[in-house]
């Protein structure tokens, strides 16, 4: 039997329900986006790609690219997938994307999540600072971590 095959596109539309779902399942303790917060970024032109395996979406990320800087704000992966390699293809998807623009890059992510913590850490970023409380209503911490722009 063949293993499924991930496939990484742009996210669609029609897939805010299903992010919104997916939001829902892996951050019940915070404020997970909703449809309109989706819909919004996939309007203001972020840069938004989903993980599809066949038409199912599984996994989501998407960022904000000015000309002095880029901003991960999402990425998430159903949680039957995670730990098979589909983080690691959207956020490389993402890096792609910012690295085209020579510029520097920076997200946040909960101080809890040492596997989120280790991929961004094997892919160049750094930690830069602390914020107490940055998710809500869990009062979670959150680490700003950033990468340089890349040079050829």
């Amino acid at each position: 039997m063949t293993a499924p095959t991930v496939t990484i596109a742009p996210l669609r539309t029609q897939d805010v329900a299903r992010c919104a779902e997916i939001e829902r399942e892996l951050f019940p303790g915070d404020d997970p986006w909703s449809e309109n917060a989706f819909r919004s970024e996939l309007e203001q032109g972020n840069f938004y790609v989903g993980a599809y395996v066949d038409a199912e979406l599984i996994g989501y990320a998407g960022l904000a690219l000015s000309p002095y800087e880029a901003s991960v704000h999402t990425i998430a992966v159903v949680s039957s997938w995670q730990g098979r390699g589909v983080g690691r293809m959207l956020l490389r998807t993402l890096l792609e994307q910012v690295d085209a623009g020579g510029v520097p890059v920076y997200l946040e992510v909960r101080t809890d999540n040492v596997s989120a913590i280790n991929l961004y850490l094997a892919h160049g970023f750094e930690h830069l600072g602390l914020r107490r409380r940055y998710y809500q209503p869990s009062g979670a911490d959150a680490y700003t971590m950033g990468r340089p722009a890349k040079s050829d």
